[in-house]
């Protein structure tokens, strides 16, 4: 029962605080919002541009240029051997006829190519394999394999093409990443050092209150109390408003994401919805104690008055 009371008090000082010190207590949440919202940017980043980059890895496939005498039973042999490799999702082989097509489809609004097709007496493109990776991170691994066969149909290879391009994505998402977990760390910084302050100013302002309560033998744990009590519901606090403006911008950016990924199922609102509470629940429990802890300190170096 005493434990109790106690408890109620110390909520109902730390309420106190909070509406004494309403100015500086806004900032402190504004501040912890820009934090928590510059962390929750970075994960949209990371899950956007992981699809990107997974959207762009599907369509990155290797090109085995054929020559044009090659004969039909060359060429399925040569797809069969190539299927059997462990890094091998899948083996197109695409014809001549077929590649024209393709070409003429891709550049219809080119009336210059066109015309100049028209001008050639026969197909100027050849066939090929059209060659799957079955994961990409294991690209190296299958270029390996490819360049060992040497079959005397092949023609030529793209294999360099789309290893650059790989690389460059991947350098591109890691900057990506880098940059928003320097700027979250940055805000993380300025939230400790505003709690910090926060907790300073409170303590200034009831240094008097705090004395009287030491002389009456209050603990170091009753008067410490309401700012550690603050800390959390500042924390909680910046977490609501976090999450309604979070997903209000989510809902705005959505159409657009799904221009962007035409054909693809990439929906950042389900994302965030389906770890909702695996993001912001863990983003409230680290906000709260990373508070509680900056509280804890300011308030054990300043509270001895």
């Amino acid at each position: 029962m005493a434990f109790l009371l106690s408890l109620g008090r110390i909520i109902k000082f730390s309420f106190q605080d909070i509406i004494r010190n309403i100015w500086l207590s806004l900032i402190t949440v504004m501040i912890l919002i820009l934090t928590l919202l510059s962390v929750n940017l970075l994960l949209a980043v990371r899950a956007i541009s992981g699809a990107a980059v997974g959207t762009v890895k599907e369509k990155v496939d290797i090109n085995l240029y054929l020559r044009t005498t090659a004969e039909r039973d060359s060429i399925m042999a040569l797809k069969a051997r190539i299927s059997s490799l462990s890094d091998v999702k899948e083996v197109r082989y695409v014809s001549q006829d077929e590649a024209l097509s393709v070409f003429k489809r891709d550049h219809v609004n080119d009336p210059q190519i066109i015309e100049a097709l028209r001008e050639l007496d026969k197909n100027p493109l050849t066939p090929s394999l059209v060659i799957k990776p079955t994961n990409t991170d294991d690209f190296d691994n299958l270029i390996n394999e490819l360049n060992k066969i040497d079959d005397p149909i092949i023609e030529s290879r793209n294999f360099e093409d789309n290893k650059l391009m790989l690389n460059k994505i991947n350098a591109i998402t890691q900057r990506i990443s880098d940059v928003g977990f320097a700027v979250s760390l940055t805000f993380m910084f300025i939230t400790l050092l505003v709690i910090y302050n926060t907790v300073r100013v409170a303590i200034y302002t009831h240094r008097n209150e705090i004395a009287i309560m030491r002389l009456v033998g209050a603990s170091n744990w009753f008067i410490r109390g309401p700012f550690l009590v603050s800390s959390v519901i500042y924390s909680l606090v910046s977490m609501l408003v976090v999450i309604f403006a979070f997903f209000l911008f989510l809902n705005l950016l959505q159409p657009y994401l799904e221009t962007f990924f035409t054909g693809y199922s990439f929906n950042i609102i389900a994302y965030f919805g389906g770890n909702f509470w695996a993001i912001f629940g863990l983003e409230l429990l680290a906000a709260s104690i990373v508070n509680m802890l900056a509280s804890l300190v300011a308030a054990g170096k300043y509270s001895h008055v």
